[in-house]
């Protein structure tokens, strides 16, 4: 592997967490011997642009500072590539690098473990999920908490995480579950009432809500967890157990593993990792080992 590697930063990430962290993770990979070359681009098509040039290029490794959105984007121009990811975890929700078991919040500590990793050879193909040309690491979100989404984006008041709180407010007052057509692996269409189908290559969304408590990141397959049609009650006792993924045991809450799923709702935009999909219906592909990554 080359000595030079890319450093693929978000300088917005995290409300300016981003600019920080780039020089405490560009100087731990300096440190442990390697050349670094940072890319900012001028808005995402741009960077994403510079970051594919740069793997066309030979570069021995793209590591990207930010958060989610920026580790997105990375897997745009790493995905189906021999180059290595590294994920440098400065942003608001982070499930990527939780996944993959990176410090977050800390770019020296992350700096250090991708460096090493690099140095030692330590990397390791994982599954992607691929909708169409769009690659993702974590989870497709559909229904009511692509809803939520939905509403904070356009909420200009307040900023941060605060924000999607008021939203899932909101989004409770005029709570209803939706009717949702799902087919798993090409089989028989279900047709059924849920709150949600969260599709998960990794295990957590929104800055650690184990959704997919039990996806695993290099089994081929999604973890599909189903909220059915329970009532605004059930969702807001169920809620909390999210964050320590006890919810899967509720009985109204389903999962079903699979390599393809097809998704189909009226009024319904998936989300995945973050960022806006699209409206469904919506075709989603696990791909085993579809990108390499530095990490422990």
């Amino acid at each position: 592997m080359t000595s030079e590697i890319t450093l693929f930063v978000n300088p917005t990430a995290g409300r300016g967490r981003g600019a920080h962290a780039a020089q405490p993770a560009a100087s731990a990979l300096r440190a442990a011997g390697f050349s670094v070359r940072t890319v900012l681009g001028a808005n995402a098509e741009d960077a994403l642009t510079r970051a594919r040039a740069a793997v066309e290029a030979g570069t021995g490794a793209l590591v990207a500072v930010g958060g989610d959105g920026m580790a997105n984007l990375a897997l745009q121009a790493v995905a189906g590539t021999r180059t290595p990811l590294g994920l440098v975890a400065v942003g608001t929700g982070n499930d990527f690098a939780r996944a993959l078991g990176l410090p977050v919040r800390d770019p020296a500590a992350a700096g250090r473990v991708v460096a090493e990793a690099l140095k030692g050879a330590r990397l390791r193909d994982i599954d992607l999920g691929r909708v169409g040309g769009t690659w993702f690491g974590t989870v497709l979100a559909s229904g009511f908490d692509s809803r939520v989404n939905d509403r904070g984006n356009r909420m200009r008041w307040p900023t941060g995480r605060f924000k999607y709180d008021l939203a899932m407010l909101a989004e409770l007052a005029a709570f209803r579950p939706f009717p949702f057509r799902i087919t798993l692996d090409d089989g028989e269409v279900r047709e059924i009432e849920a709150t949600l189908v969260a599709v998960g290559n990794g295990s957590s969304y929104g800055g650690g809500m184990k959704i997919c408590a039990g996806a695993d990141l290099t089994d081929g397959l999604f973890d599909v967890t189903v909220v059915g049609d329970c009532s605004r009650r059930s969702l807001l006792r169920v809620f909390p157990q999210v964050y320590k993924g006890t919810h899967l045991g509720h009985p109204k809450i389903t999962v079903h593993r699979a390599a393809k799923i097809e998704l189909a709702a009226e009024g319904i935009t998936g989300y995945a990792d973050g960022e806006p999909l699209g409206p469904l219906p919506l075709t989603a592909e696990c791909v085993r080992g579809a990108v390499r990554v530095a990490g422990p």
